[in-house]
């Protein structure tokens, strides 16, 4: 068993190889959306379903793989849902007609749930609390190098070859990442005599549901609302390549903000890492509502990167402190409600984006999210654990 705090900041290459394809899996779809509609004879609104499907089962299934993890254990529980994820990307890539490939990438989306939240509570298990912030956000900053491959590589493979083989790419590598995660010990977990009990404790933590209203907001306003910024650019007469390589630039917004975070997390107060992460969030969203083309998209993406970077991995390291007692379930919850809002928004979005309104999709969420972060600047300003 590994004792809390006893790992660095620096986190497993296992851990972070199966959070890179987890990421690489969720972000590949962005630019193949106007593809997959072409190729199957189906609407762009309709096509959205591929996305939001995803997000939804992403989000809706980790409170499940939260407490199963809190019962059975972190690493048992990310090498079985690698395994099946591998199996639903190879069904991804052989479905024939749009029903199907939805139902096969809910199956991936429920199955690679797992994998962010449990690498995020294993963290929280084994680094000392001082030290938590900085191993979350190189976690993070390798995340966000599969999220940048994936924008770039997934529009790149789509029209070089076929959008099918981009859902086979993280199918092959998460099995050999199910194997290699054997190799990590199991932290020693919490008591769960009643799983009903488990679930209630964390429900009835005032600040938990704090926490989780603001995930659920955050991911409409930046998961949700992020989709439909390639398609905007093929909106535009874009190709998928190029439009995939100008929404890359949030991968990379994401690992350079990170490094930055690393600087300045021990000496700035949380709220303002939050107020920072938020303001760089709206400006990507009002710079693409004034116009759009590869250069707005592309600072846009940067920006957009540096609110993932301060202001969710603020709001991520909090999830992990506050209910220490059910960590792995409050995370998951956490994680729920971010992809849970992300999954309402691209639907909302797809409405929209059928009809081209792609300022007004863009406008409103730079409103919404100048909200969210005064909300939740103000209260981690008044949180006391």
């Amino acid at each position: 068993m590994t004792a809390p705090g006893t790992m660095t900041a620096k986190p497993p290459l296992a851990l972070s190889a199966a959070s890179f394809v987890s990421t690489f899996d969720r972000f590949a779809v962005t630019p193949m959306l106007v593809l997959i509609a072409a190729g199957l004879g189906a609407p762009l609104a309709a096509t959205v379903s591929v996305a939001s499907g995803y997000f939804l089962a992403y989000g809706v299934s980790q409170a499940a793989w939260g407490v199963l993890s809190d019962r059975y254990g972190r690493i048992r529980i990310m090498r079985l849902t690698l395994l099946g994820a591998a199996a639903a990307g190879v069904v991804s890539a052989l479905a024939p007609e749009l029903t199907s490939l939805i139902v096969a990438r809910i199956a991936a989306g429920a199955c690679f749930g797992a994998i962010i939240p449990t690498s995020l509570t294993y963290v929280g298990d084994t680094v000392a609390q001082q030290q938590r912030q900085q191993a979350l956000s190189r976690l993070v900053g390798l995340m966000a190098i599969g999220t940048a491959l994936a924008t770039a590589l997934s529009g790149a493979l789509a029209d070089l070859v076929h959008w099918r083989a981009v859902f086979v790419l993280p199918a092959l590598l998460a099995v050999p990442c199910s194997f290699a995660l054997r190799g990590l010990p199991e932290p020693k977990l919490p008591e769960v005599t009643s799983l009903r009990t488990h679930v209630t404790a964390v429900l009835r933590n005032r600040w938990a549901l704090v926490v989780f209203g603001l995930a659920f907001v955050e991911g409409g306003v930046l998961l949700g609302t992020m989709t439909f910024l390639a398609s905007a650019l093929q909106h535009h007469g874009v190709e998928a390549t190029a439009a995939g390589l100008a929404t890359a630039g949030y991968g990379i917004g994401v690992w350079a903000f990170s490094a930055l975070l690393r600087l300045v997390s021990q000496r700035w107060p949380v709220w303002l890492l939050i107020v920072v992460g938020g303001a760089q969030m709206c400006a990507g969203y009002v710079i693409v509502t004034a116009h759009v083309d590869i250069t707005t998209v592309v600072i846009s993406t940067l920006l957009l990167g540096g609110g993932w970077s301060f202001m969710h991995s603020s709001l991520q390291t909090w999830a992990t402190s506050v209910a220490p007692t059910a960590r792995g379930t409050a995370v998951s919850m956490f994680a729920s409600a971010l992809f849970g809002g992300s999954a309402a928004s691209a639907a909302v979005g797809g409405l929209l984006v059928e009809d081209g309104q792609y300022p007004l999709l863009f406008g409103a969420t730079a409103a919404v999210g100048a909200v969210l972060t005064t909300v939740a600047a103000l209260a981690r300003h008044r949180y006391r654990p």
